[in-house]
C-alpha cells in the first residue's frame, strides 16, 4: 500500500456531518464513544501520507496502521433496538436465553456453552482439517513548471529516486496478506483438502452434472445448494425453488442480467434513507436539513448495501458489488466519504460491477471519492503525491508481484497529475498542474507532450486502460475471483483459464464468471469457503425470513428515522462490532477473503448471540417469524423436530453428533415428546443450529 499510513478515517457518531470535501478535522465523535467532537492533536493524515511515521504498530489484522490508536477489543457488546450501547429491552422471567458467556445452569446435564462450543468447533472440519481448533483464539475460549522526460533523470521535487520525498510501501497487500494467512498451520490444513485441477465445460449445468465432489465436507453435496451458497448472501427456500424451476444455466443467466430483475419491497424502502437519492451537489447544499433529520450519507450508503445484501433478488450482482468493494476499495469512513461515497457506489462500482473492469478503473480514477481518498487532488507537477499511482498498480491492477518497480510508480504519479476536485465538489482536470513529458510505465510509453486537457486526460485514460488489461492484472483479477467463489487456495489451472478469458474479452466480467461457473473446480469445491462475519449475519437474516416491515412491538422511538432505517443501522452497528461491514476496511486493500483471517472465537460467539436475538424477535424494527412457527407442522418428538428445523434453517440434515449436541442444548433426548415451542427451548435449539458449521459455510 502507498507509503506509511492509511487514508483519513475520522471518528464518528450519529450527530451529523459537515459536508467538507477536503481533509480537515471535522468534529466527528466515534460512534461507540462519548468523546467530544474534534481532535486533541493535529490529525496525522493532513496533507496525505506521512513517510516518517515509525515505529509502526502491527495489528492483529496483519496491517500496520501508523498514526492510529490501536482498536479496542471486539468482545460481545449489546446492540439494543435503538442501536449500539442502548439498554436491552425488558424481558419476562424465563423468556429468551442467556448469552454464551453466562455460566452453565446448575443441574443441566450438558452445559449450553460447552455444547455450543463443541458444535461450533466442528467448523474445524469445514475445509477438511482442524484449522479452527488449531487457532489460539479458539483454544483460549476454553513552483517552477516542470517538463521533460520522466524516464530520464529530470525530477520535479525531492530526490532523483523519490520525486515527492515519500518512501516505498512495506505493509502487506491484499494478495500478500491472504498468502501469509494461508501459510499458517491452519492454512496448510485447508490446502490439503482443496480440490486441484479441472476443466471447463459447455456451461454451468454440464459442469455440475459431470463433476464429482471428493473433498471432505459436512455440507450436502447438492449442486443447487452449492450454487445458492456461493452466489448469494445466504440460501433461502425461494432461491432454491427458483434454481430448481429455472434450471442452473437459466438462473445464472438471469442473475447476470440484474437490470431485468424487479426490485423487492425492501429495495424500494431504501427511499426511506434520504441521502441515497441525492447527488453530490445536493448533499453539499442540503447538509443542514439532513443534519436535522439525523441523516448521515456515508453511513446510509452502508445501510442501503446491507439492505440489498439481505433482501435483493439480484444476489449475484450484490455479491459482485461486495467483491469490487474489496478489490477497488474506497472506505466509507474517510474524510470526504459523507459527500462522495454514495456517488462512488452508484457511478463506479454498481455501474460496472458486471461490465468492464477497465471502464470501472478509468471511472474510479476520475471520481472525487478516490481522488480525495488517496490524495490525488493534492498532487501537482511541482509537489507530486504517489498514493493513487501506487495503489493503481499495487492493489487495483497488476498487483504487488505484477512486475512494476519504483520508477514505474514515480512516472505514473507524474502522468496522473492534474486530476482533482473543484470547489463545487466536482471532478476537474487542472492543466496547469499536469506534468508534461515522456513517460514509460511497465511497458506503456507515451509522449505526454501536451497540457491540453483533452489530450492530457486521454493519455492518462490510455495508461489506466493499459494496466487494467495487463496480463498481471488478468491473473490478479482471476485469482481474486477464484478465491471469492471457489476456495481459499484456488487451483492454478482455474486461475490460468480465467485470466485467459479476461484477456480474450478485454476485461469484461460476465464471460469470466461464466467460465468460472462452467468449471469443474467451482462445482468440486463444496464446503471450501467460510462466511466472514458480515456474510454470516446477512445469511442469518435471510434464512430466518426476516421481513423489512416493522413489528407490532416497535415503539418508533426515533422520530427522525423510520423503523426500517433504524433497523438497518442496528445491523450495521452489529457488523461493526463483529469487525466487518460493507466498505469498512480503513486501508485501501479491502477485507481479506480467506478463512484463517477470521478465526476469532469472540466474534463467532457474538454472532451466535445475535442469531438468538433475531430468532427471539428482539430487533423490533423488523418483523420475524416466531421460532415455534419456523416449521409449519412441528413433529412431536425432539429428534424429528431438530431434523425438520435443520432442513428449514440450513437446508440439510445434521450429523448424528451435531444432532445430539443440539438436543443436549435443550436437555432432552431424541424421543422426548415436545410441543411447538420445543418445551420452551425452541429459541435455544434454533440458535444452536445456526451455530453449526453448515451455517458458517458458503
Amino acid at each position: 500500500m502507498a507509503d506509511q499510513n492509511v487514508p483519513p478515517r475520522r471518528p464518528r457518531d450519529d450527530r451529523g456531518w459537515d459536508g467538507r470535501q477536503h481533509h480537515t478535522p471535522d468534529g466527528y465523535g466515534d460512534h461507540t464513544s462519548s468523546a467530544p467532537y474534534g481532535y486533541d492533536t493535529p490529525h496525522p493524515y493532513q496533507g496525505g501520507y506521512s513517510a516518517q511515521t515509525d515505529p509502526r504498530e502491527q495489528y492483529a489484522d496483519g496491517y500496520a496502521h501508523a498514526g492510529q490508536p490501536a482498536p479496542g477489543p471486539r468482545g460481545p457488546q449489546w446492540v439494543g433496538p435503538e442501536g449500539l450501547g442502548r439498554p436491552a429491552p425488558a424481558r419476562s422471567a424465563g423468556a429468551g436465553l442467556p448469552t454464551l458467556d453466562d455460566d452453565d445452569e446448575p443441574g443441566r446435564k450438558v452445559g449450553r456453552r460447552k455444547a455450543m462450543v463443541a458444535l461450533g468447533g466442528t467448523a474445524a472440519v469445514v475445509a477438511g482439517g482442524a484449522a479452527l481448533a488449531m487457532t489460539s483464539q479458539f483454544r483460549d475460549l476454553f513552483g517552477d513548471e516542470a517538463a521533460g522526460d520522466a524516464t530520464g533523470a529530470t525530477v520535479t521535487d525531492g530526490t532523483a529516486a523519490r520525486p515527492s520525498g515519500q518512501q516505498p510501501s512495506t505493509v502487506r497487500t491484499y494478495t500478500e496478506q491472504n498468502e501469509s494467512y494461508m501459510g499458517s498451520r491452519a492454512g496448510e490444513a485447508l490446502k490439503k483438502n482443496a480440490p486441484s485441477g479441472g476443466q471447463t465445460f459447455s456451461g454451468p449445468a454440464a459442469a455440475a452434472a459431470a463433476t464429482k465432489v471428493t473433498v471432505k465436507t459436512v455440507l450436502a453435496k447438492d449442486p443447487i445448494l452449492h450454487l445458492a451458497r456461493r452466489t448469494t448472501f445466504g440460501v433461502t427456500p425461494q432461491v432454491v425453488a427458483d434454481i430448481k424451476s429455472q434450471g442452473i444455466d437459466a438462473w445464472i443467466r438471469s442473475q447476470l442480467a440484474p437490470e431485468k430483475i424487479a426490485p423487492t419491497k425492501a429495495e424500494l424502502k431504501i427511499a426511506e434513507l434520504p441521502t441515497q437519492s441525492l447527488t453530490v451537489q445536493q448533499l453539499r447544499t442540503q447538509r443542514d436539513q439532513l443534519n436535522e433529520r439525523g441523516a448521515q450519507p456515508d453511513r446510509e450508503v452502508v445501510d442501503a448495501t446491507i439492505a440489498r445484501q439481505i433482501w435483493s433478488k439480484r444476489q449475484l450482482f450484490e455479491v459482485m458489488v461486495d467483491f469490487w468493494n474489496d478489490f477497488l476499495h474506497v472506505a466509507a469512513d474517510f474524510d470526504g466519504g459523507e459527500v462522495y461515497r454514495t456517488s462512488f457506489d452508484q457511478d463506479v462500482v454498481r455501474k460496472h460491477a458486471l461490465g468492464s473492469y477497465p471502464e470501472m478503473l478509468v471511472a474510479a480514477n476520475k471520481h472525487p471519492a478516490l481522488l480525495i481518498y488517496l490524495n490525488q487532488k493534492d498532487s501537482r507537477k511541482d509537489a507530486i503525491n504517489e498514493n493513487l499511482a501506487r495503489e493503481n498498480l499495487e492493489l487495483y491492477s497488476v498487483g504487488v508481484d505484477g512486475g512494476y518497480k519504483e520508477p514505474d510508480v514515480r512516472q505514473a504519479a507524474m502522468l496522473q497529475t492534474g486530476r482533482g476536485v473543484d470547489f463545487e465538489g466536482k471532478y476537474v482536470f487542472k492543466a496547469d498542474d499536469h506534468y508534461v513529458g515522456k513517460v514509460k510505465i511497465l511497458g506503456f510509453t507515451h509522449a505526454n507532450n501536451s497540457s491540453d486537457p483533452k489530450k492530457a486526460e486521454a493519455a492518462i485514460d490510455k495508461y489506466i486502460t493499459y494496466i487494467a488489461l495487463h496480463p498481471s492484472t488478468a491473473k490478479y483479477v482471476a485469482q481474486s475471483l477464484a478465491t471469492r467463489f471457489v476456495s481459499d487456495t484456488p487451483p492454478k489451472s482455474l486461475v490460468d483459464r480465467l485470466a485467459k478469458t479476461y484477456t480474450t474479452n478485454n476485461g469484461m466480467i460476465k464471460p469470466v464468471l461464466m467460465a468460472l461457473f462452467s468449471s469443474s473446480e467451482f462445482w468440486a469445491a463444496v464446503g471450501q469457503k467460510v462466511r466472514r462475519p458480515m456474510e454470516y449475519l446477512a445469511a442469518t437474516y435471510r434464512t430466518l425470513g426476516v421481513s423489512p416491515e416493522a413489528s407490532a412491538k416497535d415503539d418508533n422511538g426515533d422520530n427522525k428515522r423510520t423503523p426500517y432505517a433504524r433497523g438497518l443501522r442496528q445491523i450495521q452497528d452489529k457488523m461493526r462490532e463483529l469487525g466487518q461491514y460493507p466498505m469498512g476496511q480503513p486501508t485501501p486493500d479491502g477485507y481479506p477473503d480467506v478463512y484463517v483471517a477470521w478465526t476469532s472465537a469472540g466474534t463467532m460467539v457474538n454472532g451466535w448471540n445475535e442469531a438468538g436475538e433475531l430468532i427471539a424477535g428482539y430487533r423490533t424494527s423488523f418483523t420475524y417469524t416466531a421460532p415455534e412457527k419456523l416449521v409449519a407442522k412441528p413433529p412431536a418428538t425432539a429428534g424429528a423436530y431438530v431434523d425438520a428445523l435443520a432442513q428449514r434453517l440450513i437446508h440439510q440434515k445434521l450429523t448424528a453428533r451435531e444432532k445430539n449436541l443440539i438436543l443436549g442444548v435443550a436437555g432432552v433426548s431424541a424421543t422426548t415428546k415436545v410441543d411447538a415451542t420445543f418445551n420452551g427451548a425452541i429459541t435455544a435449539v434454533a440458535r444452536a443450529i445456526l451455530a453449526s458449521p453448515q451455517h458458517h459455510l458458503r
